[in-house]
């Protein structure tokens, strides 16, 4: 029976390297990112899908059909897990104890997810909130504002990581980021303790060697860093540098406040020590305030939506005699 393992994090949190480093010992396997349990777990609400075939209904339909199950959605859930970890056991080698998953945007349904599985694993992956932040701008934005794009994941993301990791903590197993580059030899030992496996120094090492297939998961560290680098740990700095990105900040260090902040293991008061001592600078400035309004256009009027329905056009048409 394979055992499956959950990393939970936000986006741009080093959690390609967590399973890169994991992948490197001989009883964990893994794919670049799987994406499996989102789609029926989403099934249960309400929102939060567009699809052509109307969300809503099939929300309804499923809800109803649960109704008729002997234990509800409980039954659901189960048949879930089954069928996750049916594939994972095809998609493993023989012998292997462990598949790990490593889904971004299992943030959203964290605690289902470890509901679900009483026998998993759960490694919770934090990282300093602006560090995050900044990483989205480099790599994902090319330097130029882009949190508009992943306001899903720095809002609702971080919200659901946290109620599950306050419910099922004592279940689970946190990690910071910077510990991990800090001093990886004491942090992996603990991890590879939770886990139940031997840990061997080599392996920090090894994890240089480990490729995935696909196209999701992040090249960027894969490709520039090949052994484990402090050179992440300080570089938002020059990232968040111009007035708007400091006070944007700022706020943000505001919306998390000091509770959310300690759970994940930092202190606001130090974090926005460090920020205030980041030295100004007025690159990206103009770009910013024109990407920060045409950021709030795209949240409201959703224009992939809007061209997906514009790309529609021809077949109404021809269905409706249009000239």
């Amino acid at each position: 029976m394979i055992t499956p393992i959950f990393i939970f994090s936000l986006p741009r949190s080093g959690s390609t390297l967590l399973q890169r480093i994991l992948a490197a010992h001989p009883q964990v396997h893994t794919t670049a990112e799987p994406w499996l349990l989102l789609p029926p777990l989403y099934s249960l609400r309400r929102g939060g899908v567009y699809a052509e075939y109307n969300h809503q209904y099939l929300h309804r339909a499923i809800s109803e059909f649960c109704l008729e199950l002997p234990n509800g959605e409980e039954d659901y859930t189960d048949s879930v897990r089954a069928f996750a970890l049916d594939l994972y056991r095809k998609v493993s080698p023989p012998g292997t104890r462990y598949f790990l998953d490593k889904t971004p945007r299992y943030h959203l349904v964290a605690e289902t997810i470890i509901r679900m599985f009483p026998e998993g694993k759960f490694i919770f992956l934090w990282r300093n909130p602006l560090a995050v932040s900044a990483s989205v701008i480099d790599s994902f934005g090319g330097g130029r504002w882009r949190l508009h794009d992943y306001k899903i994941d720095l809002f609702d993301g971080l919200e659901e990581l946290l109620k599950g990791y306050t419910a099922h903590g004592d279940r689970c197993l946190a990690l910071k980021f910077e510990d991990m580059i800090n001093d990886p030899l004491r942090e992996f030992r603990v991890v590879f303790e939770y886990l139940g496996l031997p840990f061997e120094k080599e392996i920090l090492s090894r994890f240089s060697e480990i490729r995935f297939r696909g196209r999701l998961g992040d090249p960027t560290g894969r490709e520039r860093y090949t052994e484990l680098s402090r050179e992440p740990l300080e570089k938002w700095h020059r990232i968040l540098r111009n007035p708007l990105r400091k006070a944007w900040a700022r706020k943000y260090l505001h919306w998390l406040g000091d509770a959310r902040l300690a759970t994940m293991g930092y202190q606001r008061s130090l974090v926005l020590e460090e920020l205030e001592a980041v030295p100004a600078g007025m690159q990206y400035l103009f770009s910013d305030l024109i990407r920060v309004h045409l950021g709030v256009l795209k949240i409201c009027l959703e224009p992939f939506i809007l061209w997906d329905k514009v790309r529609l056009l021809p077949a109404w048409r021809k269905i409706h005699g249009c000239r």
